[in-house]
This record gives C-alpha cells, structure tokens and sequence, in this order.
C-alpha cells in the first residue's frame, strides 16, 4: 500500500510520497521490500496514486530488488480495501497486504502461518503499543479469533494494547466482501462486517516492532530507533563502531568529532572541527563545513551545512543550503531546496516548506508554508555568485547563460575566460553550450585573467564578455562577472534585464543551422600587452633600471606579466610565477606580501608587488620592505599620478579619506565621488576628465587604457611614476599626510535598513550631508558614513576625524544610534 500523501508529515512529503521519505537513507517502501523478500515474498503488486512516479521510477520492476512488481494506479481515492480491490486482477490466491511507510520488522512468516494454521479468511497482524490512543484497538480471544473493534479510543474504554498493523493474510474470497465503485475500508467497514457474519477473522499478535511513522516526531523517533537497534534494518555502510555507519567514498576529517550512533551516508564530506552528535544520520553527498555542530537531527541528501551551523532536534530537506552560523532549534523542520542565509535562526517547531528563501540573519518564529521571500536575487554585488555544484550547477549555469543570450541579438559574440580551477573549467564549458544554443558565438580565451578579458572585449566585435572564477575570500564559491561592450562590469538595468529572462525561462533556442560557434583568438596576450606599452614612457621605466620583485599569487596574471615586464628592462624576482588552483584557494595576500617585503629587503629591490588571482588587485610593497595597506596604497598613487593626469578629476568612493582631497588639490586636480560598488566607479571612469579611480582595496583604474581594475596596468603606471619623479615610493610614503579611518558594523534586519537611513536623514538636519551612497554626515575636521551593505543584514558605519580616538569616537556614536533604531 504506497498512495499515502502523508499530510502530517509535511513539509517533507510536500513533495514527495511518504513511501519514498528516507530512513536510514533507504526509502522507508525499500525497507518493507526488503522484508517481504526475506520472508518468501517475491511478488508484489503496489498500490499507487500520490506522486506514483517517483515510486515506479526508483523500483521498477523489481528486478533490482530481487522480485518481481507491478503497479496498481488509484485514480481517486478508494479507502484501503478498495484499494487493494482496485489490483484484484493479480491478486488470485492467498496473498498479504501491508503499508509501504511504516517502520517494522515483524515475523511475517509467522502471520502466515497462523493465518494458514487457523484457516481464516483474514488475519489481522497485531502488535502491544504503550499509547494505543491513536490507533484502532482490536481485541481477541484465546484462540486469536476476534472479539471485537474499538476506533481511537478513549483511556476509559482500553480494554487491550493490542493494535491494528496494518498488515492483514488474505484470502480471494475477500473481494465478494469489498464493494465496487465507491471508498471501502478494511478498520471502519469491511471487517466489522465479517465479525458481523461470523466470518473466521483472526489476529495474530507479534513481537517485532513496529512504528506508523505517522507523524514528524515518530519520523525522527525512528531513526533513533533504527541507531540504537530496537529494529532490524539494512542500514547501508560499513559499522565503522558501534552505531556508527560510514557509506561508500565519504570523508570524515581526523580532526571531526563522532560521538555517539551515526549514520554518515555515501559521499559525504565533513570537515575539520565538525561535532556529529548522538542519534545524527548525513544523507547521501552531504557536505558539513568546519565547526558545525550537529545533534539528533536528520539530513536529506545532497545538503550542505556551513562553517558554524547548530542542528538541534531538526529534519533537513534535500538539496537544502543552509549558510555560515545558521541555527536549526528543536522540532524544526526545513523542506528541500530551501536556502537559508547566514546566521539566520529557525525556531523551535518552525516548518519552512520546499523552495522557500530565508534571508541572512532573520529570526524565523513562526512556519512559512506559502509565504516566501521568493528566489534569491541572480545577481549579488559580483556578479552570480555561489557554492560550486552546490548553488551553482552546470544546469543553472547552461539556463543563465541562455538567459543572459537570449537578451542579445542572435549571432552575436561573447568574449569567455576563466580561472585555471576544474569548477570553472566545468561551468565555463556549460555556460558556452548555452550561448551557443541560443545563438550567440563565443570567442573563447581560455584561461585568461579578467583585464586581460575586459581588454579583448573592447577590442573584438564583441557585445559582451562573461567570465567564470572561484570567489577569492571563499575559494568554495564561484562568481559568474559580466562585461558589457565597453570592458565594464555590466548595469543594473542589463543584470534585471537577465533575470527576468532566467526567472521566466523564456530562453530563445535556435535552429539547429544558427547554433552559435566557438573561436579561440591568436596573440590574444601580445595584442594586450602591446596596448599596455603604448599607454606608458617605456623609455624612462627602462632607464630607471629597476629591480622588482612580483608575486604572481598562483593566477593566470603568471600568463601575461612575463610578457609585460619584457618590455621594461626591469630585473625581476618571480614568485609562484604559474597558475594553480591549489595555490589559489591557499592564497592570503597579506601573508604573500610579508614574504615579498622579506624579499625586498634581502635583494635590494626598489619595489615590492602582489598581483591578486584574477589581475585586477594590487598590493604594493616598498623599498624598505614595508607592506603598504591599501589606504596608504591608494594615498601614495594619487601623490605620485597627480602630476602627471590626463584630466582634472580622479573618481573615487565616497568612503574614502579627506587625505585624498588635500593630495591632489596643490595639481588643480578635484575629487569625484561616487558609490562604493565597482560599476560606479568603473562607470565614473568613462566620464570625459576623469584620468584616474581607485578603490579602497587596492584596485586601482587608468582609463586611457581600460576603464576597470588592472593589476598589471597599475604597476607598471607605478613604476613609469616613479621613474618621471625620480624617487622611491619610501620617499613618497613617508611624505604622506596621515588619515584616521575607522570602521564599524551593526547587524541591521532588512526591513528596517531604509527605516535607519531616513532617521539617519532627520538626524542630521543641522549637519551638510553628503548623499553619493548611504548617508554621510559632515562634521568639524572629520564625517561619518552609513551604509547598508547590499548582500547582508548589516550597516557599515565609517567614520574619519582628526585623530584615531576622533574617529573611533565618531563611528562608535553613529554606531549606537543605529543599535537603539533598530530594537
């Protein structure tokens, strides 16, 4: 009997037939099928109607099992008996009914033989339950001959434990009592009726157990059941210890904690500092980020939990995404595919059905079945951004580059790269089937830095570019970054644009004659780099003579700086000079930095630079072997470029130091503005006077050669600087006015982020405001800034004055403002 819905273990079966809910990482249906085989059972008719195919789909015929199936389609609902009525034309000799979603290990070789024992015409299998107040009581005689029927009784009329299974012996003849063409039950109807005519009806009493898993909490009972082996399963694995079951191919760290009875399902993963608690079963493919601590809880495959999370008591969907520091309190119940952002808490009791979105950092008190944030937004502040194969899939990455297609004009031409990492040689490669299925072409560079791709954007017929890399402070992740015509990042009004198409699925498919085409462009390299020398003094860089040394940070930028550095006469000390993934995910620039400062220092050079991965940041180190930050990195190119602009305006964000102002003003030379996300400023850049912009974390624009970032472009601008001034950036350094910057966050819930910038607003009435991004207030010597961060609950808060306590002072008050507006 499988056509259950389940309705009260919802959200779990709100997509799913209760049959095929996992226990013990076997569908419970697997389970009784396996038990029927054990004793003689190897023929099996299945009553189906609820999602039946998800049930036909996984057993088939049987064969995989070892017997033989066929299945019995319930149209409309018949009651049990109909039911088993309704598959009457296979059924033409003694056979035994029982549930597909229950939980047992019953002898059913001996309801057999006390049903053939006792010639009866039905024999109802009975076992002695504590609370039998949810279940029909059936009492019998001394010979097992049924007395009589109570439905849910009261504890006034418990007469007996002893309770209907489920499981009945049967004979054909059953079916002259089962009426056709309307609802019959076997408990309310059919056998009353035979103990009414004195039909031989028997119950035959068991003693193996047996659960209805009827309910979320019988649901989680049972698996703490299955681990402390009251019931007789096949749980899949190898008994690592006692109660402890470890599948094919999964990965524990050395440094992970079992404690107590688990279930680690086959290709799992969990990390280092991870605590498995008593009573937890892991579907299969889950993956458990550092620090987790779970306990008592039950996970569906294919989730993955990250760094931090607390799973209390919880039953977790499949394919469900639950962030860093998330908590899942007791009796909680989260459906598939849910994702839930970080440090988001889901309460005590709380259901959040399939597909739902929770944001990061909500409090989540009460179930939300149909109400829903809906769909995270595609487009974060990079660009699509999400966990390898986990968010983000070759499917969704096929379906966004055919979104991102199907807004552009057939047979047009995309410029593609990506990182040297397999995740993005994998994506990369679905996202090109979905271009070219939408028509569009591809000019792919392969592995290839991201200016290098910006370049090559503005430089071939090309209305786009679209690049694939792991995500630098999370080497987990990948980001998908757009380009549009001009190398810039591309506008919010075109990512809206996509992901509408995405959200829609209304993606153009061409025929099989305009199937976009893939080209791999010559001298891709030469032809930026001959661009790059044309923009610089190469002869006073070369006379200048100086002695450099580089770390490449493991990036494709290894690709590109040989053949840069060539064209300088420079003596250059290479360090991780080649591309590698492993290297990458490893990479911190500030430590790379310690280590080329001590290389400076030991070799003389005259300067000292970290290029990021991708070749868009640089961190610079000067001849003394101090590690600039990026502050102070910003301060001394603005000192050294100011002189020689190409323009009257440099564009900068609003966040940045007055320092810079006072930098610039002795050249005629006048800061911008602008927002602090890089389309802003790569967008500012364009502008007619504007000759330079920089961003607060060392990413620095010359847009007479390419108005983005460029780390390859900045340090030789640097070192043609250094060489027209004759100096060394020590001197320059130390010449620099200093700046008092400090910063802030406050957790701010997305509902009340525009509730705090209009207080803010009112606030302020006295003070000249500055409204380029969030608020900033001016004040006498210094300012403050709030800004709501776009991707999470959280307020920035900025703050610069004359001295660090000035500006510690500025930032903490603005700070405890947003604190009181927000209780």
């Amino acid at each position: 009997m499988a056509g259950g819905e389940g309705t009260r273990l919802r959200p779990l079966t709100s997509n799913a037939p209760k049959p095929m809910l996992p226990l013990a990482n076997r569908p419970m249906m697997e389970h009784i099928v396996n038990l029927l085989k054990v004793h003689g059972f190897d023929d099996i008719v299945v009553t189906v109607a609820f999602l039946a195919n998800q049930i036909r789909t996984y057993f088939g015929d049987g064969s995989e099992f070892g017997v033989r199936m066929v299945y019995a389609t319930e149209e409309e609902p018949l009651g049990t008996a109909g039911s088993v009525r309704n598959a009457m034309d296979e059924l033409d000799e003694r056979f035994l009914v029982i549930s597909g979603d229950v939980l047992t290990d019953i002898d059913l070789g001996s309801v057999l033989a006390f049903h053939e024992k006792r010639q009866a015409l039905a024999t109802i299998g009975l076992v002695s339950v504590e609370n039998p107040l949810e279940f029909g009581i059936v009492i019998t005689r001394d010979d097992g001959s049924i007395e009589r029927f109570l439905e849910k009784p009261t504890w006034a009329e418990v007469f007996s434990d002893t309770i209907n299974t489920g499981i009945f012996v049967l004979e054909p003849e059953i079916f002259e009592h089962i009426p056709a063409g309307r609802p019959v039950d076997f408990s309310g109807e059919v056998f009353p009726q035979l103990l009414a005519d004195g039909a031989p009806l028997f119950g035959a009493v068991s003693d193996g157990y047996w659960e209805d898993v009827g309910t979320l909490e019988a649901y989680v009972r049972a698996h703490r059941d299955v681990l402390d082996g009251k019931v007789d399963v096949d749980v899949p694995g190898f008994e690592l210890s006692s109660g402890v079951w470890l599948g094919e191919a999964a990965e524990v760290h050395p440094e992970a904690r079992i404690e107590g009875s688990a279930v680690i399902g086959p290709g799992c993963r969990v990390d280092a500092g991870v605590r498995i608690g008593d009573y937890t079963v892991l579907g299969s493919n889950v993956r458990v980020r550092a620090g987790a601590d779970i306990e008592r809880s039950v996970v569906h495959d294919n989730a993955y939990l990250g760094e931090g999370a607390r799973l209390r008591g919880t039953v977790l969907g499949r394919s469900t995404d639950l962030r860093r520091g998330t908590r899942c309190d007791e009796g909680s119940v989260v459906g598939d595919e849910c994702f839930i952002g970080n440090d988001a808490v889901i309460a005590a009791g709380v259901k959040v059905y399939p597909f739902k979105t929770v944001e990061a950092g909500a409090t989540i008190n009460s179930s939300i079945v149909w109400e829903s944030k809906g769909a995270r937004s595609l487009f974060g502040r990079e660009g699509v951004m999400g966990l390898a194969n986990v968010d983000i899939t070759p499917e969704l990455a096929t379906r966004v580059a055919m979104a991102y297609a199907s807004t552009l004009k057939k047979n047009s031409t995309v410029v593609m790269s990506r990182d040297s990492s397999r995740a993005a040689r994998m994506l990369k490669r679905a996202c090109m089937a979905g271009l070219n299925a939408a028509g569009v072409n591809v000019v792919d560079l392969e592995v290839a830095p991201v200016p290098v791709t910006r370049f090559l954007v503005r430089q071939a017929l090309a209305v786009g570019g679209l690049t694939v890399r792991l995500v630098e402070e999370d080497p987990q992740s990948v980001v998908f970054r757009f380009f549009d015509a001009d190398g810039r990042d591309l506008a919010e009004g075109a990512q809206r644009k996509i992901e509408r198409q995405f959200q829609r699925e209304d993606f153009r498919r061409v025929f099989a004659s305009e199937i976009g085409d893939i080209d791999f462009p010559p001298r891709a390299l030469e032809h930026y780099t001959a661009a790059l020398g044309a923009t610089v003094d190469l002869g006073a860089v070369r006379a200048a003579a100086f002695k450099l040394v580089v770390d490449y940070g493991y990036g494709s930028t290894s690709f590109v700086m040989p053949n840069v550095l060539s064209q300088l006469g420079a003596d250059v000390l290479g360090v991780n000079p080649y591309a590698s993934t492993a290297g990458v995910m490893h990479f911190d620039r500030l430590v790379q930095a310690g280590s080329v400062g001590e290389l400076v220092r030991a070799s003389g050079a005259a300067l000292g630079a970290v290029l990021n991965p991708d070749g868009e940041h640089l961190t610079l180190v000067d001849d003394r072997g101090r590690v600039l930050d990026d502050a102070t990195a910003l301060h001394a190119v603005l000192r050294l470029v100011a002189g020689h602009l190409l323009g009257d305006t440099v564009a900068l964000p609003v966040n940045v130091s007055q320092v810079t102002e006072r930098l610039v003003a002795p050249f005629g030379v006048r800061v911008r503005y602008t927002k602090t996300s890089t389309s802003a400023l790569m967008e500012a850049a364009t502008d007619p006077g504007v000759g330079f912009a920089a961003s607060t974390d060392g990413g620095f624009i010359l847009p007479g050669f390419l108005p983005a970032f460029d780390a390859a472009a900045s340090l030789v601008k640097v070192l043609e600087l250094l060489a027209l001034e004759g100096t060394m950036l020590s001197e320059v350094v130390d010449s620099l006015p200093r700046s008092h910057l400090v910063r802030e966050s406050v957790v701010t819930p997305w509902e009340q982020k525009g509730l705090v910038m209009r207080r803010l607003v009112e606030q302020a009435k006295d003070h000249q405001l500055v409204l380029v991004d969030g608020v900033k207030v001016l004040h006498d010597g210094g300012w403050a800034l709030a800004l709501p961060d776009p991707d999470e609950p959280v307020t920035t808060v900025w703050a610069e004055g004359s001295t660090d306590a000035e500006a510690r002072r500025l930032a903490q008050e603005y700070a405890r403002r947003i604190r009181q507006m927000v209780r």
